[in-house]
C-alpha cells in the first residue's frame, strides 16, 4: 500500500498545528517537517520546537527532514523533540554509517535521502542501515517546484538495488508530488509520497487534495 505524508513546508505557518491535524483527519500516514539550515540549502525553517509543539497535536509519526550540514549535532535534539524517523541527506554526512547508526542509538527509526544529482549507487554501502530511502525529485531548499522527470530512472535502479538484496526499505519520494505524477513514480517503484504544494493549497479543501492524490495511485 502507497503511504502519503503531508509535508508542512507548503503549509500556512501561522495555522501549523491546524493545518498538520487537518492533514492527519483527512488520512494522511505522516506529516513531515522539512529543517532547513541556510547552509546545506539556501532556505531556513523550522527548529526542534516546531517538532515539539506538533508532537501532542497529532498521532500519525513525525518524520523530519534535515537538509542541515553536519546534522549529527543535531539529531538528538530532534529524537528528544519527538520525531519518529530522521532523515539525513548522504550528501551532508562526512561520515554516514556513524551518523546512520547514531540515529538508531537514539530510538527512532532511520531514513536517508540524496539529491537528484547525487546517483543511486552511493546508497549501496548504506541501505542495510535504514529504515526509509528518500529521492529527491526536486532540489532540495523550496516547496512548489516542478517535478524533476530524470528521477524515476532513478527509483527505479534504488528499486532494483533493494530487491536484489531481499530488503523490504520503503522507497520515498519527495518534490513536485501531484496526482500527475505519483502514478509515475509508484509505477517506478516508490512506495511513499511525500507532498507538499499538492495538499496544502487553494485550489481545494487538504481533504480534497488528499483523496485526490490517493485515488491517483489506488
Amino acid at each position: 500500500m502507497v503511504r502519503i505524508e503531508a509535508s508542512i513546508l507548503s503549509a500556512d505557518f501561522a495555522r501549523l498545528g491546524e493545518q498538520a491535524r487537518e492533514a492527519e483527519d483527512a488520512g494522511v500516514d505522516g506529516i513531515q517537517i522539512d529543517v532547513m539550515d541556510g547552509r546545506f540549502v539556501p532556505n531556513i525553517t523550522f527548529g526542534p520546537g516546531v517538532v515539539r509543539a506538533l508532537r501532542p497535536l497529532v498521532q500519525v509519526p513525525l518524520d523530519v527532514h534535515l537538509m542541515v550540514v553536519e546534522p549529527e549535532r543535531t539529531v538528538a535534539w530532534f529524537a528528544a523533540a519527538g520525531a519518529d524517523r530522521l532523515i539525513v541527506h548522504q550528501e551532508a554526512c562526512l561520515h554516514p554509517h556513524r551518523v546512520l547508526q547514531s540515529i538508531r542509538e537514539l530510538g527512532v527509526e532511520v531514513g536517508i535521502t540524496i539529491n537528484p544529482g547525487t546517483s543511486v549507487a552511493v546508497l549501496e554501502e548504506l541501505i542495510d542501515l535504514v529504515d526509509l530511502v528518500q529521492v529527491m525529485t526536486v532540489n532540495p531548499g523550496f516547496g512548489g517546484q516542478a517535478f524533476l522527470y530524470s528521477q524515476l530512472t532513478k527509483i527505479r535502479r534504488l528499486r532494483e538495488m533493494l530487491d536484489a538484496r531481499g530488503l523490504a526499505v520503503p522507497i520515498a519520494v519527495d518534490g513536485g508530488i501531484d496526482p500527475r505524477t505519483a502514478p509515475l513514480v509508484v509505477e517506478a517503484g516508490a512506495t511513499v509520497l511525500i507532498a507538499g504544494s499538492s495538499i496544502y493549497n487553494s485550489r481545494a479543501t487538504i481533504a480534497e487534495n488528499v483523496a485526490a492524490l490517493r485515488a491517483s495511485v489506488s
